[in-house]
């Protein structure tokens, strides 16, 4: 891993994705490559869950990260890769919300929705990305659930949980 994307996905993680890419560091993990690799979810719900987990075991092949699930372990990320650069996207927090709140947690809600949504979400799936699994739903919903305690809603609180993890993100990772 040579370069960690620790700033909450959304809002052009997928052109930083591309643009690392294109640099020379890919592939690059972003929240796609759980919606492509659905046994990757018990990986992420192990590592929310606290357990020791083989970071090498997901994230081995791959040069760089962005985007959820990876930026919420970017200190973990660190710690096993520590020459790694940490990127932290700088974004207006405003725009981020209205495309997290569009994003995540409408996947969250095609989940509780009828047993029809979830299967036309389901071969939506299979069409783009070649696999019929809702596992990646369950990552989004514990994204939304553990990083916003479930309230992505209430924008005020999802943007202080954004604004306090890029504040802590520049207190932690050295400036070099």
């Amino acid at each position: 891993m040579e370069v960690i994307g620790a700033g909450f996905g959304r809002t052009g993680t997928a052109s930083l994705q591309s643009a690392l890419q294109e640099l020379g560091f890919g592939p690059c993990y972003h929240m796609y490559e759980v919606f492509e690799h659905p046994e990757h979810a018990d990986f992420w719900e192990a590592a929310w869950r606290g357990e020791a987990v083989d970071w090498d075991e997901v994230l081995g092949s791959y040069e760089a990260t962005v985007d959820w699930p990876g930026c919420t372990f970017y200190g973990e990320l660190m710690e096993r890769y520590p020459d790694a650069k940490v990127l932290l996207s700088v974004r207006d927090p405003e725009q981020w919300y209205e495309s997290t709140r569009n994003t995540n947690y409408e996947l969250v809600r095609i989940g509780s929705r009828s047993p029809f949504t979830r299967l036309g979400f389901g071969l939506l799936l299979l069409f783009k990305f070649g696999v019929f699994n809702m596992r990646p739903l369950q990552i989004t919903k514990l994204i939304v659930e553990r990083t916003f305690e479930g309230k992505v809603e209430d924008k005020h609180h999802a943007l202080e949980v954004f604004n306090r993890h890029n504040e802590e993100v520049k207190r932690r990772v050295p400036k070099e």
